[in-house]
C-alpha cells in the first residue's frame, strides 16, 4: 500500500474578521475558519494520485489545532480522503512555526508514509516554514513550490515541477519525501453529497484524535513555551483613510497632476 499523508490547516476566514488574545496570538476559537487554500491544492494532488491506482493508494489527512479543526478533516474526507488524524491538546496551543513543525513531525514519526504533502504556506502566517521544517525534523528530502506533481507509486519516486517568478525547475526524488504545493497547482474538487453524508456518518471511525501522549517530541519544543518566536504586537488590518478626489479638465492636466504628486513624494 502506497501511503500519502496530507497536512492541512484550519485557518481564519479573514472575510469574517480577525480576533486576537491578550498575549497577541490569534483567537482561533472565536473566528470563522476554512481549509488553507494551498493545503486544499495538496489534497487534490493526492487524490489525483490515488485515482490512478485506487486499490493501492491511501490518503490520510493530518491536522493540528483546536477540536473544531475536525471540520476541515470532514471536508477532506468528503472530497475523497480515506481517513484523518487530529492532533489536539491544550499544551500545544500558541505554537509558532518551530513548535508546530516539531509537533506534526512528532505525530508523523508514529505513522507510516511514503509521501507527505503540505501547502506552501498558510494564509494566516504566510511564513512557508512549517513544511520544510517538518522534513528537516524527519530527515527526509523537501521539494517546495510544486506546480506539477508526478508520482511513481510502484518505484516510489516523485517528480515535481517547481515554479519560480522567472521560470521553473524539474526535481526528482526517491521517497519518502515531502512536497509543498502552490494553490495554483490545480483546481480542487467539490465535495459530493454522498461523500458528505459518508464523512459525517462515519467521522468517529475515520478520524483518530491524538494528544500530547501520542507524540514523539520533547516538551521543550511544543506549545507557546516551546516557541522561540515572540510576538511584540499584533493588530487587525488598519483601515485606509479617504483618498483625495480631483477632477482634471483634460488628460494633460491629469498627467501633470500625477507627475507632480509622484515628484512631491520623491517617487520620481
Amino acid at each position: 500500500m502506497f501511503k500519502i499523508v496530507v497536512c492541512v490547516k484550519q485557518v481564519p476566514d479573514t472575510a469574517g474578521g480577525v480576533k486576537f488574545k491578550a498575549d497577541g496570538t490569534l483567537d482561533r476559537g472565536a473566528m470563522l475558519a476554512i481549509m488553507n487554500p494551498d493545503d486544499k491544492a495538496g489534497l487534490e494532488a493526492a487524490l489525483r494520485i490515488k485515482e490512478k491506482d485506487p486499490e493501492n493508494v491511501k490518503v490520510t489527512l493530518l491536522t493540528m489545532g483546536l477540536p473544531k479543526a475536525e471540520d476541515v478533516l470532514i471536508e477532506g474526507i468528503a472530497m475523497g480522503a480515506d481517513d484523518a488524524l487530529l492532533v489536539t491538546d491544550r499544551v500545544l496551543g500558541g505554537a509558532d512555526t518551530w513548535a508546530t513543525s516539531s509537533t506534526i513531525a512528532g505525530a508523523l514519526k508514529n505513522m507510516e508514509y511514503d509521501l507527505i504533502i503540505t501547502g506552501r504556506q498558510a494564509i494566516d502566517g504566510d511564513t512557508a516554514q512549517v513544511g520544510p521544517q517538518i522534513a528537516e525534523h524527519l530527515a527526509i528530502p523537501t521539494i517546495s513550490y510544486a506546480k506539477e506533481i508526478n508520482c511513481d507509486t510502484e518505484n516510489k519516486t516523485v517528480e515535481v515541477k517547481r515554479l519560480f517568478d522567472d521560470g521553473y525547475m524539474m526535481v526528482k526524488a526517491q521517497l519518502p519525501a515531502l512536497v509543498t504545493c502552490l494553490a495554483e497547482l490545480n483546481e480542487p474538487r467539490y465535495m459530493t453529497p454522498g461523500r458528505i453524508f459518508y464523512a459525517l456518518d462515519h467521522k468517529d471511525e475515520l478520524i483518530t484524535v491524538w494528544g500530547r501522549a501520542n507524540l514523539d517530541v520533547d516538551d521543550s519544543n511544543i506549545g507557546l513555551k516551546g516557541s522561540p518566536t515572540k510576538i511584540a504586537k499584533a493588530s487587525d488590518k488598519v483601515a485606509k483613510g479617504k483618498g483625495t478626489t480631483v477632477t482634471p479638465e483634460s488628460p494633460a492636466d491629469a498627467a501633470d497632476y500625477i507627475l507632480n504628486v509622484l515628484t512631491d513624494k520623491h517617487v520620481i
